[in-house]
Parts: structure tokens; sequence; C-alpha cells
């Protein structure tokens, strides 16, 4: 029983060390010296003794191996990864420069063209194009740099992983040495301890039966106690032997094994670590130079000697001379130039006698559009006739009709100058065509008939300087003169042509007389409010026209021409082009609707009046033969004015199509 006890005391002791009691610690990864600062001098001083204390006791546990190698794969992990980065980085960097130096060698050939600018612009452009030429060769630097450092941290990712897979089989496998032995140990102990049971047992007399039967038959009680010691030292000897083998390798692997395991495991972590920091370290300043190479392209530094120094892009750009190009392109022609030609003169052949050849200057008594007037209301008298009482200062001259159609074809108008008014264009009556007289439930035309049809002739001359102008006035101004926000003409016009133009054919696309355009625009820019008679500015009466609504038409179409600014504004004509371009058609009507709702208050209440009316007009489409589309042909650039390109024509049409087509969705009908 003594000797049992002892050796239980024994395997407990070499199964589990007492610690040391001499002051030193039991485990040094750095060699068979153990001390209590062996790892403390792998950390940071800062980090005080308790964090290096713990550091120990994780190394020196049996988890210690497999914690490290759990370390070192993140470290792997980690640099493949930016080396995955640089690979991608150096790949685009590489095509960026390439294209760039592309498009460099590119651009300097075509600037040599000689269809493109020379002079200044030249010279000045191959300096820029040579800038960026230089910015390329520092972004291909760049990419093969990074493209190094690549391949270098994907070498050092492999040797590391390497040797971690190395070493995770050595350490492993002394640790999965000593497991086994202990475990054998316990399984020889478990054994010896259950025959000293049996043996003490029969020892003490404590017998389930009389006899034990063996192999030669019953056994008596002394042999029976005499086997089970046998069998008790044996199993005692084989549990000592797999103590000391467990002991002795457990030595080994705390002594020996773990720590050089644990030691070239920190030696990977360390220099995996330190490359991929390194290799970070070189990134930065890679691309450091990078930019400041780019910067000292774009920008060069001011040295001492101005003169030699390098020229930033910004000074290049600066030194381009376009009116010197300009003349210099145009003076290198001056040789093709020529002499200056004669004047044109007419000369009369001399056959032509002086009875026979008109002054050019008695063509335009023969020509006069007043006398033309009359004549053609001999021809075609109206109901009108009587009462119209139109200015004219050749009325007793004899007139010739036969020499003009008797049709209005539409002619284009022209300025109000005394000239211009004596030279019609050839195949235009100055007789409008007639209207027939409206049936309206009002009487329109009760005013007395001399004071409402007769017209000033000192109002309807163009050529006096007008009173209180009106075309050519802003929107603005007349709000803040007037008081209105939709100027007088602009609300006569639209009431004349919905009164007597709606079944009109071609209204707004066929001209009106030039004449009549003239004497009209007259009236309203001499009007003052104070003197002259309203009915000589009320287009309710169809003889305040001259009958004629195209006319009216033309005159509307004029005073938006004029406009100094036009209806749809120079400010917001980018954002309609932009929004014309929109394809699909609901979307292309709400930005509409954004843009006209920011006009100022003056434009936006004259175009809601011009949509609404215009609206009407192509209402009757089946009459006047004007749909949203012809509209739109005639007022796209009469609201929206002149844009930098002929392709903008096509979305201007567009854009007042679609403001006709969405009326009601745009502007409410009140």
């Amino acid at each position: 029983m003594d000797n049992r006890e002892s050796l239980d005391r024994s395997s407990v002791e070499i199964a589990h060390p007492l610690p040391a009691t001499d002051g030193h610690s039991a485990y040094n990864p750095n060699g068979n010296s153990l001390g209590p600062d062996s790892f403390q001098q792998q950390g940071s001083n800062a980090s005080g003794n308790e964090s290096s204390e713990a550091v120990d006791a994780v190394l020196r546990s049996d988890i210690g191996i497999n914690t490290l190698l759990t370390r070192l794969k993140q470290s792997v992990a980690s640099a493949r990864e930016f080396a995955a980065f640089l690979k991608k980085r150096s790949t685009l960097e590489e095509e960026h420069a390439q294209g760039l130096k592309k498009i460099c060698k590119s651009s300097h050939e075509s600037s040599r063209r000689p269809d493109n600018r020379q002079g200044s612009y030249a010279q000045h452009y191959d300096e820029v194009i040579g800038i960026h030429d230089r910015l390329a060769d520092n972004g291909i630097q760049f990419a093969l740099s990074i493209h190094q450092m690549h391949e270098d941290l994907h070498d050092l990712a492999a040797n590391i992983e390497r040797g971690r897979k190395q070493w995770k089989q050595t350490g492993l496998s002394a640790e999965k040495r000593v497991q086994d032995s202990e475990t054998l140990m316990e399984k020889a102990k478990a054994k010896y301890d259950s025959l000293a049971e049996d043996y003490d047992r029969a020892r003490t007399g404590d017998r389930q039966s009389g006899r034990v039967f063996g192999l030669k038959g019953p056994k008596s009680a002394a042999q029976h106690e005499e086997d089970l010691h046998r069998k008790m030292q044996a199993a005692d000897s084989d549990y000592a032997t797999k103590v000391q083998t467990a002991q002795s390798q457990r030595q080994e692997l705390v002594s020996t094994q773990r720590p050089q395991a644990v030691r070239a495991i920190l030696d990977l972590i360390n220099e995996c670590d330190a490359g991929l920091t390194l290799q970070l370290q070189k990134f930065a300043a890679f691309n450091e130079k990078l930019l400041l190479g780019n910067g000292l392209c774009v920008s060069p530094l001011k040295g001492q000697n101005n003169s030699t120094s390098p020229r930033s892009l910004r000074d290049v750009v600066f030194q381009i001379d376009n009116t010197h190009d300009l003349n210099s392109y145009i003076a290198s022609f001056s040789n093709k130039a020529g002499a200056r030609p004669a004047d044109v003169r007419y000369q009369p052949h001399s056959s032509m006698g002086p009875s026979q050849q008109a002054h050019p200057t008695d063509l335009r008594s023969q020509f006069d559009p007043a006398t033309h007037t009359a004549a053609s209301s001999t021809l075609h008298p109206t109901p009108f006739a009587e009462n119209t009482q139109l200015p004219s200062t050749a009325q007793n001259q004899p007139s010739e009709p036969e020499h003009f159609p008797v049709q209005n074809s539409g002619a284009p108008s022209y300025d109000g100058s005394p000239q211009h008014q004596k030279f019609p264009p050839l195949g235009i009556t100055a007789a409008p065509p007639q209207l027939p007289q409206p049936q309206l439930s009002s009487p329109l035309y009760s005013q007395p008939s001399t004071p409402a049809t007769t017209i000033n002739p000192d109002l309807t001359h163009p050529e006096l300087p007008p009173l209180r102008p009106v075309f050519g006035v802003s929107l603005e101004d007349l709000l803040n003169r007037d008081g209105s926000a939709i100027p007088l003409v602009v609300y006569q016009c639209l009431q004349a042509v919905e009164l007597f133009g709606l079944d009109v054919e071609g209204i707004y696309r066929l001209s009106g007389s030039a004449t009549h355009i003239a004497k009209l625009r007259a009236i309203f820019d001499n009007a003052d409010k104070d003197v002259t008679d309203p009915s000589q500015v009320d287009f309710r009466n169809p003889e305040s026209f001259f009958h004629d609504v195209n006319s009216v038409a033309g005159l509307l179409k004029q005073f938006f021409r004029d406009l100094p600014d036009p209806l749809l504004t120079h400010q917001h004509f980018q954002d309609f082009i932009e929004a014309a371009r929109i394809d699909d058609d609901v979307t292309r009507r709400d930005s509409l609707h954004a843009i006209v709702n920011g006009l100022p208050d003056p434009n936006y209440a004259t175009l809601r009046a011009l949509t609404l009316h215009l609206h009407r007009v192509q209402e009757h489409s089946a009459a006047n033969r004007m749909n949203s589309n012809n509209l739109a042909i005639c007022f796209g650039p009469t609201l929206m004015g002149t844009g930098s390109s002929i392709a903008d024509n096509g979305w201007q049409v567009r854009v007042i199509e679609t403001i006709l087509q969405n009326t009601y969705q745009i502007f409410d009908d009140d």
C-alpha cells in the first residue's frame, strides 16, 4: 500500500511539474536557460510587466504554437492582399499613362495639319502636349515601381507561407507526441489502480466467493493473492516506464522543441510584418514622388533665372495671342486679294434717248404703295372702304394696277423707312385680303365711324421718333412704365387673331403687308395714353388694322423678335435645350414646366397668354392648317432667340411644341 501511494505521488509530480522555487521562470523559447525576462524583451517597454507575463503565459502553454501559427497566417494574408492591390494599381496607372501617351502623340500630329490653327496657338499647344507627355512618363515610372513592389511582396508572402507550413508540422508533431505519451501513461495508471484495488481486497480477506476458478481449476485464497500481487507489480513497472517516457518527452518539448518552434514562428511573423511595412512606406514615398513630379510638370518652381526655367501650364496657355494669330492668318492672303474693283455704275446705252429711258427715281412713284392701295381698293371694294382713310401722298397720281397680281402671296416684312415703303416686292399687292364682317352679340362697332376709323397721320409715320416706345423695350421696363404684365400690343394682337384669324389658313405662317406692319408698329410706339384716342389701338375693329389679320400676326412676331431679351430669356436658353433632349414625354414636360415657373413675372404672364392663345389656334387646325408643330416652327426662334448652333433650332421647335401640347398641364385656364 505504501509503495502504491508513493508511485501515485510521483505520477502526479511528473504529469504536473511544480513551479520553480529559485525565482526563475520555467519556460524560455530562446533556449534552455529560462528567466523571467525572456519574453519581455520582445515587447514594448511601455506595455508593462503584466502584458509581458500574459504573453509568456500564452507562449508557454499548449496553445502557444497554434496561436502564433494563426497570427502568422493573418500576416501572410495581409501581405498578399496588399500585393494584389499593388498589382491592380500598377495596371490602372500603366493603362492611364499609355493612353495619355497615345493621346499626346495623336494630338501632336493633328496640330501640325494645315486645317488647324497655327501661330502662337500651335506653338503653345505643343508645349501643353509636351507637359502631358511628361506626366505620362511619370505615370509609367510609378506603375513600374509599384509592380516591382507587388512582385517582391508576393515572393515574401510565398516564402513565409512555406516556413509556416514547415514549423506547423514540426511544432505540432512534438505536441502530438507528448499528448500521446501522456495518454498511454494515463491508461497504464488506470490498469495499475485497478489491480492494486483487487490485491488490497484479496489481502484483507474481502472475498466475494469461497473459491476462484483459474485455467487449471479452482485457486485457493493464497494462490489468488499471489497471482494479483504478481500482476500488480507488472502493472506498476509498466506505469513507471510510461511516466518516465512522458516526463522525458515533455521535458524535451518544453525545453527544446517548443522554444525552437515559437522562436522560428516569431521570426517569420516579424519578417512578414516588417516586409509589409517596408512596402507600405515605399508606396507612400512613390505616391509623393508621383504627385510632386506631376506638380512640377504643371507648375515648375521659379528659379533665379526665370528665362531658362520651364514655364507652367497656366503660363503657356496665357501666352496664346488670338488677335495676332487672326491678323497673321488674314495678312498671309494679302498677295491674293488683288486690286479693289471699280464701283458698279449704271451706264445707259447711247441709243436710248431721254424720252425712252425712265430715271430710277421715277420708278418709286410707279410703285408707290399708297397709290397702288387706292387702285386695288377700286378693283376690290370692301364694306369698310368708304369709311377708311389711309394716308397717301400720291392720291392723284395715276396707278397701274395691271402690273401686280391680285392675290396676297405673303411677302416678308422689312423695315419701315420711306425708301423701302416705296419699293414693295414685285408680285405682292398692297391690298390686304378682305375679311367678312364678324357677327358678335356685343356691339363692337358702335363707336362713331369717323373718330374710330380715322388714323392720325402724325402717329402712323414710321420715320417719327417714338413717343412711348414699345418695340425693342424689355418686358420688365414695359411693366414698370405701363403697370401691365402683358404688353398692350400683345393683348390687342391676340384679341384680333382670336376674333378674325382663327379660321384663316396659314395664320402666323403667311406674312402680312410690310407697310401695314410698319404703320401698326408706329401706332403703338407713338401712342400717348393721355392724348391718343383709345379706338386707334382697339383691334376689335378690323378697320384699325386695315382688315389685314396676317399683318397683326406679323406685328406680334415682330414684337417678340425685337425684345432685347427673348421671351424665354437667354439665361434659360440652355436649360430649355437640355430639357428638349429628354426622350420621355412626361419627364420632358415636367422639366419644361419647372423652367417656365422660373421665368420673370412679366415673361411668365406673357408666355401664358400667348400659349393659351396658340392652343386655341391649333384647335382650329382643320381650317387654318396650323397644328402645334407648325406653330412651333413659326415661334421657336422667335420666342427663344438664336442659339450658338444651327442644330439648336430643332430643339427650339420641340420646346414650343411640348409646351403647346401640354398647355393646361403647365398653365391654368382662367
